[in-house]
């Protein structure tokens, strides 16, 4: 599509950003907070790029007021954020932290403020410590503690807030803190007890859902934002297509990086028949029975998509990586750019679980710094988006129903192990001074968002 050409969407379509509570709040100890899996993990100086950890990451706690403001200059329709856990609640269960439930009162309160949708996630990683201490996701009680939390924050929130995601990336959670150990709280477990792990944190997905819509006073629209793994067809062949949703859903090896293994059974109420035969006998006693809470009704279909494999078909119809380019584009993070994911990912998604889409996450990370005139020039994060949208755009003109698009990040911040070596935000962070500078992919998309459709990419 030629980049100067009219890239519209509906006029309901949400623009917004997300965040996580770890990454940028700071404040690990203040006003009563206790210690989470990454406030302890990070604090492992070899666990991070040179030592970083969140300590006070963009000291958002301290300073959220001007940071909504931000926000509003941006014209955010709404702003994804997480909660703290243990900030909320101390030790995971039991005795509730009045400051710190306070501290996202007035956070909600300042986004309605500000005429900015709150969108509230219940855990995005920094799990109770204490909590860790007594088998974390490996103990089946978690589903209660998750349940009893998400009670709390449904009783004090949601008379304003009625947008809610359970838990931000469970393949994470399970492949990089669970099994390889590069993510908190850094464990290497067999194959079994990642099973347990995932098949709770399913549970607790479903127990969290029923408590907030026992417990808050808004209607409830409600989904989780899982890692959206997408195949897109080299051409638009029936056969490759045929083969990229196949490559999308199919569980063909012994790794957490797909779709189904959690989003069947949120959806579907049964766990996939390929995973199965991986990890069926792994389950624990009794999973059959926890199907029923698993399955609760879903108001959209998040997805994280920030790049997807190009694939096509071979002769018994299964899929297999298809060579791009030669020199690809790379982001910061090396992830090859491929706008095509954010078409077919929210079309194969739609496709098979009968839900409207809701872009939680997409964004890129850029070598940014503020340049010798005070400006941050990050032209390749504006390219890169309006790329992305160009095909977002397309797949809502083809009748998929995308509610809306939450770029990662508002601001920069931490970057689990890359610590502060990694920026993804519309928004300059200096470390050192806590200077915020918007950059110039912020006030494009200030435009975008005024205009409803994609402006040119000269600004």
């Amino acid at each position: 599509m030629n980049p100067t050409s009219t890239v519209s969407f509906p006029a309901d379509f949400i623009w917004g950003a997300s965040s996580a509570s770890y990454q940028i709040e700071g404040a690990a100890e203040e006003d009563g907070k206790g210690l989470s899996v990454c406030d302890v993990f990070y604090r492992q100086p070899q666990n991070a790029w040179e030592g970083d950890n969140g300590d006070v990451a963009c000291d958002h706690y301290h300073r959220w007021e001007s940071d909504l403001d931000l926000m509003k200059q941006i014209g955010l329709h709404a702003y994804r954020f997480s909660i703290s856990w243990p900030r909320v609640i101390p030790t995971g269960s039991g005795a509730v932290n009045k400051a710190g439930l306070d501290f996202y009162d007035r956070l909600v309160d300042g986004l309605l403020a500000r005429g900015i949708q709150p969108m509230c996630c219940l855990f995005h990683w920094d799990f109770p410590y204490d909590l860790h201490l007594r088998g974390g996701w490996l103990n089946r009680e978690v589903a209660d503690w998750f349940a009893d939390y998400a009670k709390v924050i449904a009783g004090r929130l949601g008379d304003r807030v009625s947008s809610w995601v359970t838990m931000n990336e469970p393949q994470v959670v399970i492949m990089g803190g669970h099994r390889s150990g590069v993510h908190a709280p850094g464990l290497r477990l067999p194959l079994c007890d990642q099973v347990r792990a995932a098949h709770h944190m399913l549970l607790s997905h479903g127990r969290a859902l029923q408590a907030l819509r026992a417990g808050c006073k808004l209607p409830v629209k409600a989904g989780a934002a899982p890692v959206g793994v997408v195949r897109f067809p080299a051409t638009e062949s029936p056969a490759d297509i045929e083969a990229a949703r196949a490559g999308t859903f199919d569980i063909t090896e012994d790794t957490f990086w797909n779709n189904t293994w959690y989003a069947d059974p949120m959806v579907f109420g049964h766990y996939p028949e390929d995973g199965m035969k991986f990890w069926g006998a792994h389950l624990p006693a009794g999973w059959e029975n926890d199907l029923a809470d698993i399955r609760q009704p879903l108001d959209f279909y998040g997805a994280n998509i920030y790049n997807g494999q190009r694939v096509q078909a071979l002769a018994d119809g299964s899929c297999a990586p298809a060579r791009g380019d030669v020199g690809p584009r790379l982001t910061s993070m090396d992830w090859k750019v491929t706008p095509e994911s954010l078409y077919w990912g929210p079309r194969f998604f739609h496709e098979r679980y009968k839900l409207p889409v809701l872009i939680t996450e997409n964004g890129m990370a850029n070598n940014d710094w503020v340049q010798s005139d005070g400006r941050v020039r990050d032209p390749q994060r504006i390219d890169f988006t309006h790329r992305y949208l160009t095909q977002l755009a397309r797949a809502v003109g083809d009748g998929v129903p995308v509610l809306g698009y939450m770029h990662w990040t508002w601001c920069d911040n931490f970057e689990w192990h890359f610590g502060y070596s990694r920026r993804f935000g519309l928004v300059h962070i200096d470390y050192e001074t806590q200077a915020r500078t918007p950059k110039d992919s912020a006030k494009w998309y200030a435009e975008l968002i005024r205009g409803g459709c994609l402006p040119p990419l000269e600004i």
